[in-house]
């Protein structure tokens, strides 16, 4: 069955391989038939073996199956379609080959092993490598290489162990190489450095494949001062002359946050390439300096090198990310006029930079404007979108954005679902939430902060503490933004020992350092709680110098529980931290106002004129079907302010029989009583409720965001409306939600 099939070439050599292999099913079944029924033709087999191909001409059987002539043949045609689309052309050969009844070798095995990887079919890979019976060393590299390359290291790193421990074949340096690329691949950068580790203690000798791989890990992993003993390694080594080596360096050094040295290494290269400008570029941009990145590129061209769609791309992406948005605009509209098209790269380092920066309208635009130029988004361009779409609280946006998600095959990404968590919880819709995140399959640490920061930000304490224990008991450590979140939600409950718990598990247990942040929620849990003079010496007991955040809570509970002495303490603090910061100083002649201190008042915003600061009203919105209806106040009104402001008198009428009375304490002017009464019937909160009870359809929750803290007359407010008009009521200040139903709220102030 196996004879040798003579074609004048001479005779097959290295036939170790266990016969099966020939024999083992293709997936594609009718390959061998197919084979069988095709005759041969022209042109002559030589010249067709000699032809140069790429995947999709090797899809062509009646191109190639008839054209195989011997072995060697067969192999240049199996090497052929180790590209895009050549799985199908792959199949085809091989089913031929076993017709054909050409012996198995070690060379036909590898390179039908490295067909199959390339092409992503591990499955078929593995089949044809454990059908051997002693593999070689190549053949273990090119099933280890799949593995790694295909987005398996750890089955990878599982053969790698069997080759040494059961069968007893030594790696070399690709076998090592191969680890590395792949592990560089998946972000798996602690592997990266053990297997750097175990090559040296292997007793080979790295090379510039080796190194650059090694860099890009340092690289993606910010560790600067490895980075610079990888760099003396490679000098030392003689590896620094490669151009891979070279760019890598830069690469690390602008990643890590060294320009300086990133450009020396840059200026010492005897030929620079295209990836070494566009590096050095983009870390220029990266980090603001746009007059050295453009002079940059100017003597990039002036040097005869022109920049391609990724130089234009670092750019984009730095006047992005440091809020330039005019700049990224305009770079990214004259593309075309460049002869550059810009690609999903562009538009997603537009909208997640905007995002970043606040601009969330913004970046939703760039997102329409995107697909209609007929890019079509990847999982970070929806995840981005998503995370502006949350910034908003544009719920209705947001389910738009899921389903396309879904339509494009998207919700299952890691990073989309992940969003897709913290849109819903950020948009109020927190049962949704939870059934997102409980379909994750691999669940990652972002996306338990994710679910744990929505529990907290709606007032569900308990169920934030139940998420974390299962977290832990699902493998995951904690990190910084875990404890954050949790502290976040134990300030709303007033859970004082969980949250004392959880601030010392996270020094003893793990080892962390509390940041200003987490000191800020401790001191906001103890204030709201009513300990101030806890809260006081905790303050004075930290080991860092408080920020404002710090004093910004305290200052925020001595309003709350009429602290006037230390209301004035953390003040003074603030007003130093914080001299242009204007929120500060309504908040302390607020508390100065319900004292009926007018003249501290008047020094106050004398204080604020002298340094050019002004108060913002600030503004609420609601979205009804897919409009968004904004209420500000300062500026053009609602067109239907006043039937807004009919329906509010009639509500406030109402809501004195049952016990509703004005707290004008939140008006910080010397007016009387029913004027600041009047005043209070402006803020933008009670405008934009009142409007989603006059325009809302069915009895759904109305959904209110604000852009500053809710006053203490409007949270009341609004316990009182969801029990007159039996509607729950959602409204958001900050990254917090106030749920109203039947006049409470899960805040339980």
């Amino acid at each position: 069955m196996f004879s040798s099939v003579t074609s004048g070439t001479g005779s097959h050599n290295g036939s170790h391989c266990y016969p099966n292999l020939w024999a083992f099913k293709i997936s594609i079944n009718q390959t061998s038939s197919l084979a069988a029924s095709l005759t041969f033709s022209s042109p002559p087999p030589a010249a067709a073996a000699e032809a140069p191909m790429d995947g999709a001409t090797a899809a062509a059987p009646f191109l190639l199956i008839p054209l195989l002539p011997d072995e060697s043949a067969a192999i240049k045609l199996l090497q052929s379609c180790g590209g895009r689309g050549g799985l199908r052309g792959g199949q085809q050969i091989h089913g031929y080959i076993v017709r054909s009844g050409i012996p198995p070798n070690f060379v036909m095995n590898n390179s039908l092993i490295s067909m199959y990887s390339r092409n992503r079919s591990m499955d078929l890979a593995r089949r044809a490598f454990d059908s051997m019976e002693n593999p070689n060393v190549v053949s273990w590299n090119s099933i280890i290489s799949g593995y790694a390359l295909n987005g398996d290291p750890d089955e990878a790193w599982k053969l790698f162990e069997q080759m040494t421990t059961m069968h007893d074949v030594k790696p070399d340096l690709i076998t090592w190489n191969s680890l590395i690329s792949g592990n560089v691949r998946h972000g798996c950068n602690a592997k990266v450095l053990e297997l750097f580790k175990g090559i040296q203690s292997s007793g080979l000798k790295p090379n510039s494949v080796t190194i650059t791989g090694i860099l890009q890990a340092i690289a993606e992993s910010r560790t600067l001062e490895l980075g610079r003993q990888i760099h003396g390694y490679a000098i030392r080594h003689g590896h620094d002359s490669s151009a891979y080596v070279g760019t890598s360096t830069i690469d690390m050094y602008v990643k890590c946050g060294d320009l300086g040295m990133a450009r020396r290494v840059f200026d010492c290269m005897p030929h620079r390439n295209l990836f070494a400008w566009n590096s050095l570029i983009s870390g220029y941009a990266f980090q603001g300096l746009f007059d050295e990145a453009l002079l940059l590129l100017n003597q990039m061209q002036q040097e005869g090198i022109r920049p391609d769609l990724t130089t234009w791309n670092g750019l984009i992406s730095g006047y992005s990310m440091k809020g330039f948005k005019k700049q990224a605009l305009i770079l990214i509209r004259r593309l075309k006029t460049l002869g550059e098209k810009p690609n999903v790269i562009s538009w997603t380092s537009v909208i997640s930079g905007f995002c970043q920066n606040g601009f969330f309208a913004d970046s939703l635009g760039c997102f329409v404007e995107m697909q209609k130029e007929g890019v079509q988004p990847n999982s970070a361009t929806m995840a981005s979108s998503l995370r502006a779409a949350a910034g908003l609280a544009l719920l209705t946006r947001g389910r738009d954005l899921h389903g396309g998600a879904i339509r494009r095959g998207l919700d299952g990404d890691i990073f989309v679902a992940t969003a897709l968590v913290d849109m819903y919880s950020k948009c109020g819709n927190l049962s949704k939430a939870f059934q997102v995140f409980e379909r994750i399959k691999n669940k990652s640490l972002s996306s338990w902060n994710a679910m744990l920061r929505g529990f907290a930000a709606h007032g569900m304490a308990k169920e934030a503490i139940s998420c974390f224990e299962e977290m832990r008991s699902s493998g995951f450590n904690p990190d910084a933004i875990t404890f954050t979140a949790l502290l976040c939600g134990l300030k709303h409950s007033a859970m004082v020992s969980e949250g004392w718990r959880f601030f010392d598990m996270m020094k003893v247990d793990y080892a962390m350092i509390p940041s200003p942040e987490h000191y800020a929620c401790m001191v906001d849990l103890l204030g709201r709680a009513g300990y101030l003079d806890e809260a006081w010496d905790f303050i004075e007991n930290m080991p860092q110098e408080p920020d404002a955040g710090v004093w910004g809570a305290l200052l925020g509970a001595c309003r709350s529980h009429k602290n006037l002495e230390l209301a004035e303490a953390a003040a003074e603090q603030l007003f130093k931290l914080e001299p242009h910061n204007p929120a500060n100083y309504l908040l302390m002649a607020s508390i100065y106002g319900s004292r009926s201190q007018w003249e501290r008042v008047e020094t106050l915003k004398v204080a604020m004129s002298a340094l050019g600061l002004k108060s913002r009203g600030g503004w609420s919105w609601i979205q009804i079907r897919k409009t968004l209806h904004s209420f500000s106040a300062e500026g053009n009104p609602h067109p239907d302010l006043g039937e807004v402001r009919f329906e509010l008198l009639q509500m406030v009428a109402e809501m004195k029989r049952i016990g509703y009375r004005p707290d004008t304490a939140c008006i910080a002017l010397d007016v009387d009583e029913a004027t600041k009464e009047m005043m209070l019937m402006g803020h933008t909160e009670k405008l934009a409720i009142t409007y989603g009870l006059i325009r809302s359809e069915g009895n759904g929750p109305i959904r209110v965001i604000r852009s500053a803290s809710v006053c203490g007359d409007c949270h009341t407010m609004a316990k009182y409306v969801s029990k007159i008009r039996q509607r729950e009521i959602l409204l958001r200040d900050g990254p917090r939600f106030h749920r109203f139903v039947n006049g409470r709220c899960s805040c339980n102030e």
